[in-house]
């Protein structure tokens, strides 16, 4: 990557806000719907995507704890690169509804063996207590939420997950996005501007030195549903 350019680009206010009046029509045609990651759909931006493989293949996790299951794509996405790293590398998948037809998808899949996962509230004592002990023994743990997006559901996620994440690993916040976008976006889901993951993070980070925005991987991204999300590990 070259630092240089990718700094000037993100210097370039004309051009910063015309990748976000990109990203705000491409919304309206649900762009991130459009793509799978080997056979199963994953609802993210190709940005975003690529940035989590750079991550990944830079930490080289052993374990990934994701919130926020949806189909699986991520799921897959982030056991093929750990299939790829080789070694005995997991993901554990939490979600509120596993839906039967995902779960069989997942189940059936070739990467099947390096995936599992935890049905209930990510943000429950039961729940939290069985990730942190699939955690036991784990040296490089990577985690990545993106399940309900309000202020007060992202906070107590950050809250619970952050102490698992490993030194010169990253703690991800998807949808971060969401404070910079419209209300009229979300007529029928309980966040927006105000109350978010980006309010939730900015929230975290008054009261923590152990993580900070990693702005050089986001500034060449351009598009990105996590402004402020990708939160690198500074200390143990």
């Amino acid at each position: 990557m070259n630092e240089q350019y990718a700094a000037q680009m993100a210097g370039d206010e004309q051009l910063r806000r015309q990748a976000g009046e990109l990203f705000l029509r491409s919304c309206e045609y649900r762009y991130s719907y459009n793509f799978t990651w080997l056979g199963v759909p994953i609802i993210q931006y190709p940005q975003d995507i690529v940035a989590m493989q750079e991550i990944i293949w830079t930490v080289q996790p052993d374990l990934i704890i994701e919130t926020g299951i949806a189909h699986g794509g991520s799921l897959i996405l982030h056991a093929s690169l750990l299939e790829l790293l080789g070694g005995d590398g997991l993901v554990l998948g939490v979600d509120i509804d596993i839906r039967r037809a995902n779960r069989e998808v997942i189940e059936r899949h070739p990467l099947a063996k390096r995936i599992r996962m935890l049905e209930g509230s990510s943000i429950s004592s039961e729940i939290i207590g069985q990730v942190r002990d699939f955690a036991v023994g784990r040296k490089r743990v990577l985690v990545s939420l993106d399940s309900n997006h309000t202020h007060q559901h992202v906070l107590a996620e950050l809250n619970a997950y952050a102490p698992l994440v490993t030194r010169g690993s990253y703690l991800v916040v998807f949808d971060t996005v969401v404070e910079d976008m419209p209300k009229s976006f979300f007529p029928d889901r309980p966040w927006g501007p105000g109350d978010n993951p980006k309010t939730a993070v900015r929230e975290f980070l008054k009261y923590t030195d152990r993580f900070e925005v990693d702005h050089l991987l986001e500034n060449k991204l351009l598009l990105t549903v996590a402004p402020e999300g990708y939160l690198k590990c500074l200390k143990d």
